[in-house]
């Protein structure tokens, strides 16, 4: 008699030490064609008007949808215990980062 459970899957995810450091970002710019969702993880820094993506990432519009329902749930966890995420309002000034965010200029 053939058991007609589905056997669990178990995925092996091996993360090397120069990924495990992580990429610092304070931006991401979200474009998506027919295809696929294409995310650009950029870091402003204060005083330098230009900005480099640091890391690109292109999802399938299944994946995208998968990584927004994780988003989600990553979200209602966290603010169960630290409490609600300041809520930025789509289209405000404040969903940048003030160009200025450290304090005053440098100089030389």
């Amino acid at each position: 008699m053939e058991n007609s459970k589905p056997k669990s899957q178990q995925l092996n995810i091996e993360l090397s030490e120069e990924v495990a450091q992580g990429i610092y970002s304070n931006l991401a710019v979200i474009t998506h064609s027919s295809s696929e969702f294409v995310v650009d993880f950029v870091r402003i820094m204060p005083g330098i008007p230009k900005a480099n993506v640091k890391s690109r990432i292109i999802l399938t519009p299944e994946h995208a949808k998968r990584l927004l329902m994780a988003l989600q749930d990553n979200v209602k966890k966290y603010e169960a215990i630290h409490g609600p995420i300041k809520n930025i309002k789509p289209g405000s000034e404040s969903m940048m980062p003030p160009m200025n965010f450290g304090g005053p200029a440098a100089q030389a």
